[in-house]
């Protein structure tokens, strides 16, 4: 928590020098990678993100794919709207562009294009989990596709990027599944005496018949990562 709070209190003024200077800002990725690797990850990866602008479509496990991603690819996210509640992580999340959404509105990421692009103007990459929730990492629920809404149809120039982040055997004592507390697993994370293994896995873009629409674009993107798992089962 110590090495939290001084990446934090280190990163968070040379953000604010960048913004004020106009120039792209690497802070939030630095620091998000870095609150990966204090927590324990030691990421490896494998693919690569698309050039220019990438929607990633990633499964998710725990809090911690965030800045595992988010170092890895420099991405921001795709959030609900519960998080911009909580004071302090709304500050870190728009820090890094994250868009928020309302969980239980069709419409609400579709209505927010214009800050969909403009994340990805700057970050090149923003990251959705379509399964809505988080899974215990040994499977992979139903995409919902209505959380692909704003790429119906896709920007121009935008790759749609399936992801993979992979733990390994470790997946079910790393997820965040359940009645568990977002704190608890947090802490819980934290007080692993061994180092994480985590994966990210870049699978191949989807391809332009693959992206007709959300449901054509849930489904390909799903059976791609559900065909990488299952070379490593």
């Amino acid at each position: 928590m110590a090495g939290m709070l001084l990446l934090l209190i280190a990163c968070v003024p040379l953000y604010y020098l960048w913004r004020i200077a106009g120039m792209r800002n690497p802070w939030p990725r630095l620091f998000l990678g870095g609150i990966a690797r204090i927590a324990g990850a030691r990421v490896s990866i494998t693919g690569t993100r698309a050039r220019g602008g990438a929607f990633l479509l990633s499964n998710h496990v725990s809090w911690l794919d965030i800045p595992v991603i988010a170092g890895a690819s420099g991405s921001a996210f795709v959030a609900h709207s519960g998080l911009a509640e909580i004071g302090l992580l709304r500050w870190l999340c728009r820090m890094n562009d994250t868009v928020f959404v309302e969980r239980h509105n069709r419409r609400s990421v579709h209505e927010q294009v214009a800050s969909v692009r403009a994340a990805l103007t700057d970050t090149g990459a923003l990251t959705v989990f379509p399964e809505g929730t988080t899974s215990d990492g040994t499977g992979l629920l139903p995409f919902k596709s209505s959380l692909l809404s704003a790429l119906d149809p896709p920007p121009p120039d935008i790759a749609i990027q399936p992801l993979w982040v992979d733990y390994g055997p470790d997946s079910a004592a790393i997820a965040w599944v359940g009645d568990e507390h977002g704190l608890d697993n947090f802490l819980k994370l934290l007080a692993r005496r061994h180092a994480i293994a985590v994966t990210v896995h870049f699978l191949d873009p989807l391809r332009p018949d693959e992206t007709t629409n959300r449901k054509a674009m849930a489904a390909a993107a799903r059976n791609r990562i559900v065909a990488q798992m299952a070379l490593h089962r």
